[in-house]
């Protein structure tokens, strides 16, 4: 190309999509060999036995029946105020924090995590989070202005790094004045780590520790992605977002996409947390612009079936029982990896929930090609292996673990 009609901020953006292009190899390969002989574990998405995703039949019928007339109307700008509402009961639960809360409608956590990046930086900042992260943080620094730093996701001992974490916003808050740091757990994608109550305690009272300089605002992003497919009592963590100080700010990103298997919907709620009513105030009125200012409003029949849904205690019952019969399943798978794993040697990140589980090696790019020779499809990551479970069905897990192993003690990774 010997000209560039782009402007500047915008000239040589580009990026391959890892995963889809191995679930296309993936395909491709099953076409030859068949479908029966292909282990895919690329798509981060719930699959059956036959590779088909799975739905939750109560959010299917409740959807089905809503009429079209409705659905197809605008919702408002910041979002059906029933569905803002179901979001935030579903989200905290009996754990709601003591707190001014409000919502804003986004399509998914992704749409959450733009506004945060937008209205909580400035151009040219820089935003923290884990050094094992969704590839997205980044894509979005680059498309914002901004930069992504990150701090060793572990410590030596395999827990949470809450002494790098603090550190890096320590740091960052010396030299800008707002620090956002990014959060992903519970079901950390791609680890599937979790952090305990204990960690969450330690790192809201280090927060809470340097907003007393007044001096820095700090934005704490928990993105809860895969909150639903994480044991029960994971949401304790919440109530620690009581009674914060003014310049700390938390913001969770609720997303349907996962928990109510309406990917594709584009469904989603950022939910801000002070203990200052005109933070939130703030909060509502900056995002709600900034939904008119994107992509205007979202998708109405996913705030609807999310709406009816919450009207209905029997409705919702249903929904959390089918989940819970989904996320019982993908614990078993991984816990048939992780035996296998742990016989064979072969390391893998700390995991305790969540749709993924990861490998950490230097030759990722060389090892899956290597595997995809044996029929197994991985998703190379620039620092290991990312192993979609969730797309796995049970009887093609076990010797999983055990060819990943033999494919990096072969190429010495």
């Amino acid at each position: 190309m010997s000209k560039s009609l782009v402007a500047k901020h915008a000239q040589g953006k580009s990026e391959q999509d890892e995963i889809f292009a191995v679930s296309h190899a993936a395909q491709a390969k099953a076409k030859i060999v068949g479908k029966e002989n292909i282990v895919n574990a690329s798509i981060g998405a719930f699959l059956d036995p036959q590779g088909n995703l799975i739905t939750l039949p109560t959010v299917a019928q409740t959807l089905a029946g809503l009429p079209f007339e409705d659905t197809a109307a605008y919702a408002p700008i910041a979002g059906l105020p029933g569905f803002i509402e179901t979001a935030i009961n579903v989200t905290f639960q009996e754990y709601k924090p003591d707190a001014y809360l409000a919502g804003i409608a986004t399509p998914g956590g992704t749409g959450a995590i733009h506004h945060a990046i937008w209205n909580y930086t400035n151009e040219g900042d820089t935003y923290l989070t884990t050094d094992w992260f969704w590839g997205p943080y980044r894509t979005m620094a680059r498309e914002m202005l901004r930069n992504l730093d990150t701090f060793p996701t572990f410590d030596e001992q395999g827990n949470f790094n809450l002494q790098a974490c603090l550190e890096k916003v320590k740091n960052l808050s010396q030299v800008q004045q707002n620090v956002l740091l990014i959060i992903n757990s519970p079901a950390h994608n791609p680890t599937g780590y979790s952090l305990t109550y204990e960690e969450w305690e330690q790192l809201v009272e280090g927060l809470k520790g340097l907003a007393e300089n007044q001096e820095n605002n700090f934005i704490l992003f928990v993105d809860i992605a895969y909150l639903d497919f994480a044991p029960p009592g994971s949401r304790k963590f919440f109530r620690l977002f009581s009674n914060l100080p003014a310049n700390l700010l938390v913001i969770v990103g609720f997303s349907m996409s996962k928990g109510y298997t309406m990917y594709g919907y584009r469904s989603g709620c950022m939910i801000g947390i002070s203990s200052d009513k005109d933070v939130i105030a703030e909060f509502y009125n900056v995002n709600q612009y900034s939904n008119r200012a994107t992509w205007s409003n979202g998708t109405r029949s996913a705030m609807r079936c999310l709406e009816e849904l919450g009207k209905n205690p029997e409705l919702m019952a249903r929904v959390n029982q089918e989940r819970e019969e989904y996320r019982l399943s993908l614990e078993q798978r991984a816990k048939t990896f992780l035996e296998e794993a742990n016989t064979v040697g072969l390391e893998v990140c700390p995991y305790h929930a969540g749709f993924f589980i990861t490998v950490p090696t230097v030759k990722a790019k060389e090892i899956a090609l290597k595997l995809q020779e044996e029929n197994l499809f991985i998703v190379p990551l620039k620092r290991g292996l990312r192993i979609a479970i969730c797309a796995i069905p049970a009887e093609k897990i076990k010797g999983m673990a055990t060819k990943i192993k033999k494919a990096k003690d072969e190429l010495g990774g």
